[in-house]
């Protein structure tokens, strides 16, 4: 009993029942596993396991071969030695002998905690979960018994058949025995006569002992005239014989001649010679063969279009269940016997016989009747012939496995054995032979009397009279033919009949095997299959010539046609991204076709693994993650991964795992800026060492990666204004540590709370612009605002590529007017309104700042005692600047240093007017970076990549303040001329000094690079935390706006400071 397992780990036995199978769940464990226990059936064909000999009664050997007619005893059939199973007890009875009387159904318990015989791996396929196959083996043992027929002839004779004897003699006959043995059959030559006659099985006989008598031993004594029949009979087991004499007493003195002997009865048979025949064929299989994707039926790729790597694909082969060529030869031959036939005639005549008369004279003649009896016997050739049909030639074939190879299977090949297979069932014998009945012995037929008159008369010749006495003697010969029952059906019968056995029929023709009996699902393509368009296929499909073959055969093998090609076509794509940190890009003019990119600051890359492909069926716009080896990223610049822990240099590619749909990158500060395109390529799994790529998607096959790029502008800074000093004696102890001090306290006033993107700096609300009423930490001075002539010292940053000679920084200063209150300043509610400024001269009076006339010329000096600029930090510019260009003075490197450092940055450097300030390349230093930087790096650029502008402003002393737009010498020359006190000038209330602050480069003052309020995408002002609506030490509540800096009184002037000095 053999359970064979099946993918999901559960076991199945065949039961040789047409195509009957049963299952049974899995028990222990992957590793070492057997089928849980379950009662099943297995047909078996008792001939095969029948002995090579048989017994007879008396318990004497007899070979199989010469055994006729088998047939299983059901009596004696019966299950022993219970190791591997139990019977069953679902059936009763639980063996069955089926109606050929040959085959057998078993019914019995295997698998569970019954213990197999065996378990062994099977070379096939393994089990989807990596678990091999395995095959468990149950012996179930029975004891059978058989009965059959076993032919054996013998005949008997008593010679001579007929003696004369004279009265008085003694002569001794003998009896004798020959046999045909059994051990061949069809043999008809029977061996040497043995004499029985004195044996003690013999007993003699005699039908006339006034005539003869015979004893024990066939010695047969005449006693008087006349006819006898001696008779001996031989009992012997199963035989009983007898042969016949007969014995003529004469009258004559001494022996006549003896009879001549008939001829021996008996039979002579030709031997079987081959006659017509017929001949059966079906070794056409049919077969086809298909391997396509997985699951047979759903499909979801056409494998003739494509199928990727990492896919499974199911090989399927339909052909014939089995195949079979016979060849039937219908025997014949003739039996001649030889008759005899003895007949028993009377001899009467009267020749009369002369007597003396009475009268003593003469003589006459008296009746003289004779009497005598002669046996005459006649010898007859009878012929009877026969016919029987042999199996001259008989193979069947089962399938042993069908081959598939395509580039795209495991190996290149897989064997696909059948699963849930019925191979045909037959049981051919070849026991066809003719039996000839025993000859008739000596037939006597009925005696008949002749008179003769006074002669003896003639016996006459009655051949012709008695032959068909011979003919209805001799019966019919019996044959059988051989047998062939297969499926169940009766090829050839082998039922004895007389003279000529039944034609027999054909073998039906083979019916097609299942889909699934030749079906190998989840065979994975490996992803070493690189691309490949319309791989060809090839099969064959492999026989095996089943036991029971008569004469010849051999295992078949059949190429499969017409499988279809395979292309194999892994697909990638690539539709890749960057983020745009559009929420950090100050720049004036941003690219909307690219992602802004943001120095010191992460950004992320998104790499799907979804999107268009080919339109084939399972590809289309979906997900590919499972066939990607890799996601790659390449950088034209210098990158490090999220945490900032991994340098990445420029156009290094780098691997990003496949399952990571967003991976964040950090942009360091030394990277150029300006356009790049970042560079992606997602590599397919079965990608060859010299793959090549397409664009989006490798929609041809050609290719093994797809590409993308896309475009991105890294964009630096521009951030961190603080004001670091007022001139305003009020404000000295602020910024200073004591009055006339150049110490500072630390103390800034900054745009906001917030750095420079939005986290806490950590100021307090207090130190955060504008700079108004309430603004300064010291007691008793919240009131205090800053004078007008009073300059406040100021410095910023900038990122990226501001370090040229000519960048630079351009500050628009706007003023407006708000009332000390906060109040409305005019009918129409505005709490706040845009100012015109005019100051005066020694020279001109009402110069409008901004106008033509406004020539008064602004300087800062970057050195300055009250600025406190780092002395590192002014040597690190002047290291650079001497690198580009500085070397050119003749100076060596550090006497341009000191140069630079203690004369150069103490002079003044104009900036412009009132109106607008340009901060030019003097007023710029280096912030150095503090950390080491990779060694492919240039660390002097990277020193450079942050820069700081250092600014001062002031107002005009007692400035003219009108709302904007006011023609000032009109409403002199209509009110009678202007003077300090014309009530056009607005008092009591502050101007709110507002900057605008773009950087240039490379002295391209129409297009600002970046804007520190107004860019369209972000306002770093509010991004610093700035508050649009502050309350002063009061309670005055006012509106601000972006760029707000310091509010200046209106009423008071630095002039009031030095008049109030003056003695009055």
């Amino acid at each position: 009993m053999y359970w064979y397992q099946l993918d999901d780990g559960s076991f199945r036995a065949d039961r040789n029942d047409n195509g009957i199978t049963d299952d049974s769940p899995m028990a222990g464990t992957d590793a070492a596993p057997y089928p849980a226990e379950k009662e099943t059936g297995v047909k078996i064909n008792s001939l095969d396991y029948s002995p090579g000999n048989f017994f007879d009664a008396d318990n004497s050997k007899v070979p199989k071969a010469a055994i006729e007619d088998i047939k299983i005893v059901k009596e004696e059939t019966e299950f022993t030695y219970f190791r591997n199973f139990k019977a069953g007890t679902s059936h009763n009875p639980n063996i069955e002998t089926l109606s050929d009387n040959i085959s057998l159904m078993l019914w019995v318990k295997t698998g569970g905690s019954i213990p197999f015989t065996e378990r062994k791996e099977l070379d096939i396929k393994h089990r989807p979960n990596g678990y091999p196959k395995f095959q468990v083996r149950y012996d179930v043992t029975v004891n059978l018994s058989w009965t059959g027929t076993a032919r054996e002839i013998k005949e008997m004779r008593v010679t001579p058949v007929s003696a004369s004897m004279k009265e008085g003699e003694d002569k001794t006959f003998k009896a004798e025995v020959r046999t045909k043995p059994f051990e061949v059959k069809g043999n008809t030559n029977f061996g040497d006569y043995v004499d029985v006659s004195t044996r003690s099985e013999t007993a003699w006989s005699s039908d006339n002992k006034a005539v003869a008598t015979v004893d024990s031993n066939g010695k047969v004594h005449a006693v008087s005239k006349g006819t006898a029949k001696i008779t001996a009979v031989w009992k012997s087991g199963l035989y009983y014989l007898y042969g016949t004499a007969t014995v003529t007493v004469g009258d004559g003195g001494g022996d006549g001649p003896p009879p001549v002997d008939p001829p021996d009865p008996g039979v002579s048979c030709t031997e079987p010679a081959p006659g017509q025949s017929m001949t059966g064929k079906y070794m056409d299989p049919v077969v086809t063969g298909k391997i396509k994707a997985d699951a047979r039926g759903s499909e979801r790729f056409d494998v003739l279009q494509g199928i990727p790597t990492s896919e499974s694909l199911y090989g399927n082969v339909l052909a014939r269940n089995h195949l079979y060529q016979d060849k039937f030869v219908q025997m014949t031959g003739t039996c001649t016997y030889t008759v005899n036939v003895t007949k028993e005639y009377t001899l009467k005549w009267d020749p009369g016989k002369e007597v003396p008369n009475a009268d003593g004279k003469g003589t006459h003649i008296e009746p003289d009747p004779q009497s005598e009896t002669e046996s005459k016997t006649y010898t007859y050739q009878i012929e009877r012939r026969y016919a029987f049909w042999k199996i001259d030639n008989l193979e069947v074939y089962q399938i042993r496995e069908a081959i598939l190879d395509n580039y795209v299977l495991p190996g290149g090949r897989i064997a696909i054995q059948p699963s849930g297979y019925s191979p045909p069932y037959y049981a051919a014998a070849t026991s066809g032979n003719y039996d000839p009945p025993a000859p008739p012995g000596e037939l006597t037929a009925a005696g008949q009397t002749l008179t003769g008159g006074k002669s003896k008369p003639s016996v006459p010749n009655d051949e012709g009279a008695l032959k068909g006495e011979a003919e209805k003697a001799v019966g019919k010969i019996q044959v059988t033919n051989d047998s062939l029952v297969f499926n169940g059906q009766t090829i050839m019968n082998n039922q004895k009949v007389e003279e000529s056995g039944p034609t027999p029929s054909q073998i039906p023709e083979p019916p097609q095997i299942g889909d699934n009996v030749l079906y190998s699902p989840g065979n994975l393509i490996d992803r070493s299959k690189t691309n490949k368009k319309d791989t060809p296929s090839a099969g064959k499909i492999e026989y095996d010539l089943m036991p029971g073959n008569i004469n010849g055969g051999q295992n078949q093998e059949f190429p499969i046609y017409g499988i279809n090609t395979v292309t194999v076509h892994t697909p990638v794509v690539n539709y890749s991204s960057v983020s745009d940190d559009a929420a950090h890009n100050q720049k004036t003019n941003p690219d909307a076709g690219r992602s802004a990119l943001i120095l010191e600051r992460p950004f992320t890359v998104r790499i799907p693994t979804s999107g268009q492909h080919v339109s084939y069926p399972g590809y289309g716009n979906r997900d590919y993650a499972k066939y990607f080896r890799t996601k790659q990223v390449k950088f034209p610049f210098d990158v490090y991964d999220g945490n900032r822990t991994t340098f990445i240099p420029k156009n290094t590619w780098v691997d990003i795992p496949v399952g990571q749909l967003d991976t964040t990158f950090y942009l360091p500060v030394w990277v150029d800026e300006g356009p790049y395109q970042i560079a992606f390529r997602n590599i397919a799994e079965n990608a060859p060492a010299d793959y090549t790529q397409q664009n989006d998607a490798n929609t041809s096959l050609v290719h093994h990666a797809a590409y993308d790029e896309v475009a991105v502008d890294v964009i630096g800074r521009l951030y961190d204004f603080h004001v670091t000093d007022i001139a305003d004696y009020n404000w000295e102890t602020v910024f200073r540590s004591q009055k006339g001090s150049t110490f500072q306290t630390g103390v800034s006033y900054w745009v906001g709370q917030k750095g420079i993107d939005g986290d806490p700096r950590g100021n307090a609300a207090v130190f955060t612009l504008p700079i108004r009423p309430g603004s300064s930490p010291l007691q008793g001075f919240k009131n205090v605002s800053v004078k007008t002539g009073y300059h406040f010292k100021f410095d910023f940053k900038t990122k990226g590529n501001m370090f040229g000679p000519l960048d630079g920084i351009r500050i628009t200063p706007t003023f407006y007017y708000v009332r000390k209150d906060g109040k409305a300043v005019n009918g129409r509610g505005d709490t706040r309104i845009p100012v015109d400024l005019y100051y005066s001269t020694s020279s001109k009076h009402f110069v409008k700042i901004g106008s033509s006339a406004d020539q008064v010329q602004r300087y800062v000096i970057l050195n300055d005692r009250l600025r406190n600029v780092p002395a590192q930090e002014l040597r690190d510019t002047a290291g650079y600047k001497f690198n580009h260009g500085g070397a050119a003075g003749g100076m060596n490197r550090n006497e341009y240093i000191n140069s630079y450092v203690n004369k150069y940055t103490k002079q003044k450097t104009p900036v412009g007017s009132y109106s607008l300030l340009i901060l030019p390349e003097q007023l710029r230093t280096f912030l150095s970076l503090k950390d080491p930087v990779p060694e492919s790096v240039n660390r002097e650029r990277a020193d450079v990549s942050i820069q700081k502008w250092y600014g001062e402003y002031s107002l005009p002393a007692d400035p003219y303040v009108v709302e904007a737009g006011t023609n000032v010498a009109e409403y002199g020359r209509t009110h009678g001329g202007l003077d300090d006190k014309s009530p056009i000038f607005l008092k009591n209330g502050y101007i709110v000094v507002n900057f605008n602050i773009e950087s240039i480069q490379a002295g391209d003052l129409k297009n600002p690079h970046l804007q520190y309020i107004y860019a369209p995408l972000m306002n770093q002002w509010q991004m610093e935390g700035f508050n649009r609506n502050i309350q002063d030490a009061y309670g005055n509540r006012f509106a601000l706006k972006d760029g707000d800096v310091v509010f200046y009184q209106t009423d008071q002037s630095s002039r009031d400071d030095f008049s109030s000095q003056v003695p009055h």
